[in-house]
């Protein structure tokens, strides 16, 4: 059984990610494991940047979005001497296990240093993408869709007071989940996803009949994995001649207040993962299968790329 632990949040913030450290944190307490938080992610591990906690740093933090302890991008991370510099500032610390929120690229540098050094690893997946393989949850993501649909919700007022084309760019590089879930909650007419082939003139063609069909508005959910909404915007205005305005939502889906369900899987996360790291379990990430919380094989959740529900896609096409 691991004494002293550590956890730190890594890559970009997620609403929830407090939750999670805060359930880590107090479930280490109440088993009588020491627990050290690590500011600003891998960046603050090379830097030192740690400090043993109590209870009371973890409180009033639950309803905050964005992470307390910090994030920042780590160039000296990808390379072994980095790396093997992290673990000897855990080690001199006493460290001997380490809790890691973040996304993909946050779990891929956290199952290098597992593979170099052998020091216990457990991750969550903290990400608003929700692309993390082997997980149907990942922290943050539901307050992120909830964004989307507030402003779905007020772009869909003035589109049909001025018959527009609302095009809507959210975030989503390589994952179309946000687009997706969004679109669909939200009554979108097309939603433009990496993982889905469109061809924009049938797109714009179809619009154009239905426009003189009696339609009042058209809205577009565009993830910018699919390319730049301004400039599909331009396209759409250009080639059917409708009065079309883009939003580019960015960093806003972000921030804000975390929703109940992230609050709550947030947390119990959390508590799995201080429980498994505690106990000496290594190279797993916890996250939520239809509803159940589930181990995952690190390197497996780091290695395989999720896949967009065909569900989702289905369903978007038929109420499109």
């Amino acid at each position: 059984m691991l004494k002293s632990i550590a956890v730190m949040t890594s890559g970009g913030d997620s609403p929830g990610m407090n939750a999670a450290a805060r359930a880590v944190v107090r479930t280490a307490l109440y088993e009588g494991v020491k627990v050290w938080g690590i500011n600003n992610g891998y960046h603050g591990l090379l830097e030192e940047d740690m400090f043993e906690m109590q209870s009371k740093n973890v409180g009033d933090i639950i309803q905050r979005g964005g992470t307390f302890l910090g994030t920042a991008r780590c160039r000296r991370w990808q390379t072994p001497e980095g790396r093997m510099q992290g673990f000897k500032n855990l080690v001199d610390r006493g460290i001997q296990g380490l809790v890691v929120i973040g996304g993909d690229g946050s779990l891929r540098g956290a199952q290098l240093l597992s593979q170099e050094t052998g020091i216990p690893i457990v991750g969550l997946p903290g990400t608003i993408d929700n692309d993390v393989w082997g997980s149907d949850y990942t922290i943050g993501c539901d307050t992120a869709a909830n964004t989307i649909i507030d402003a779905i919700n007020k772009l869909r007022d003035t589109a049909s007071a001025h018959r527009r084309v609302i095009v809507l760019e959210v975030m989503g590089r390589r994952s179309g989940w946000l687009a997706m879930v969004s679109g669909i909650s939200g009554g979108a007419e097309y939603i433009l996803v990496p993982e889905v082939e469109y061809n924009l003139d049938e797109i714009c063609d179809d619009m154009k009949r239905s426009y003189e069909a009696g339609k009042r508005y058209i809205l577009v959910v565009v993830a910018e994995g699919v390319g730049s909404g301004k400039e599909i915007g331009k396209y759409i205005s250009e080639k059917t001649g409708l009065d079309t305005r883009v939003s580019v939502l960015g960093y806003i889906q972000r921030g804000g207040s975390p929703t109940v369900i992230d609050r709550v899987k947030a947390s119990q996360l959390g508590e799995r993962a201080a429980l498994a790291i505690i106990s000496g379990l290594s190279d797993i990430v916890f996250g939520f299968d239809r509803g159940n919380v589930v181990s995952i094989n690190l390197h497996d959740a780091v290695t395989n790329k999720k896949k967009l529900d065909p569900e989702y896609m289905h369903l978007a096409k038929v109420l499109a």
